[in-house]
């Protein structure tokens, strides 16, 4: 039998076809070139699901035809909904509630005790998703006693949607109590509609940019803190390493990195030592 190969078996008449090899590593690679996440075969279904959404907003007839036109003719709002279709969004308020008790109870403590009064506090939530990270970290400081010391929180994504629904901080009510405890959510939201809302005082601390982790970073000044969660595991060693090198340059001396619970910088890099008892805290070595 001739003709390309593909990467399932047949399918019924009324399923798409499935994507090709040659069409699965020419996307795979688009994917990695722009975010630095790596596919492999084994996520072919994960590539024709994800991008089914973008092949019926675009009237295309298939995926096929999805990827003859980023062959032929790509244009950067093609190439960005592809890319933004393969990046996972799942986060939740208080994810991994240890690096949120390190941060309230040791980092910002210390931070607030060696900055000099009145510098403000640059936090980082770099692959923010829909927001609820950013968020977290800013109801945490306020709740730290930090006094007057000025707070910015910058939360990053490569994706326009998910920093939409970030900006608005508007959440279902699934959303709001998945994480947040009866006390959190009365301080610092405000129903709308069936849902919550994030209370003015808190977004106003808080800043949205879209930015991919794989351009130049320094034009985000640097950070006191960074938070980059469960966002390495979708790379390859080399692109951990260059997204960990970038991440030390905008970290200030002290600054503090956290990482994924299943993240880690061994064998990776030697710029951050890990802090006791919190494998996924580490502070910036000094150069």
């Amino acid at each position: 039998m001739t003709g390309a190969h593909v990467l399932h078996g047949a399918r019924s008449g009324s399923q798409p076809p499935p994507v090709s090899r040659a069409d699965f590593a020419m996307i795979a690679e688009l994917v990695r070139a722009r975010s630095g996440i790596v596919l492999g075969l084994d996520k072919a279904y994960l590539v024709e699901s994800r991008l089914e959404p973008v092949v019926r907003a675009r009237r295309l007839k298939d995926l096929a035809e999805l990827s003859m036109k980023l062959r032929l003719a790509p244009t950067e709002a093609l190439v960005r909904d592809v890319v933004e279709a393969m990046t996972t969004n799942e986060t939740l308020f208080f994810r991994d509630t240890r690096s949120f008790e390190h941060l309230r109870a040791k980092a910002l403590p210390a931070l607030h005790a060696t900055l000099p009064p009145g510098q403000p506090l640059r936090i980082w939530s770099a692959a923010s998703s829909s927001g609820q990270e950013a968020y977290s970290i800013a109801m945490t400081a306020m709740d730290a006693g930090l006094g007057r010391r000025p707070v910015h929180i910058l939360g990053t994504d490569i994706s326009t949607e998910q920093l939409g629904r970030a900006r608005l901080g508007v959440y279902s009510d699934f959303e709001a109590r998945r994480g947040l405890s009866a006390s959190m959510l009365g301080r610092h939201f405000q129903k709308a509609g069936e849902g919550w809302q994030v209370k003015d005082a808190v977004r106003r601390i808080v800043e949205f940019r879209q930015w991919n982790l794989m351009d130049d970073l320094r034009p985000l000044g640097t950070f006191d803190l960074v938070f980059c969660r469960n966002v390495l595991i979708y790379f390859d060693v080399a692109t951990k390493a260059r997204v960990l090198d970038a991440l030390w340059s905008r970290l200030a001396p002290g600054g503090w990195l956290y990482l994924g619970g299943a993240e880690t910088t061994f064998g990776v890099s030697d710029k951050f030592i890990p802090c006791p008892g919190m494998h996924q805290v580490y502070t910036a070595a000094k150069p």
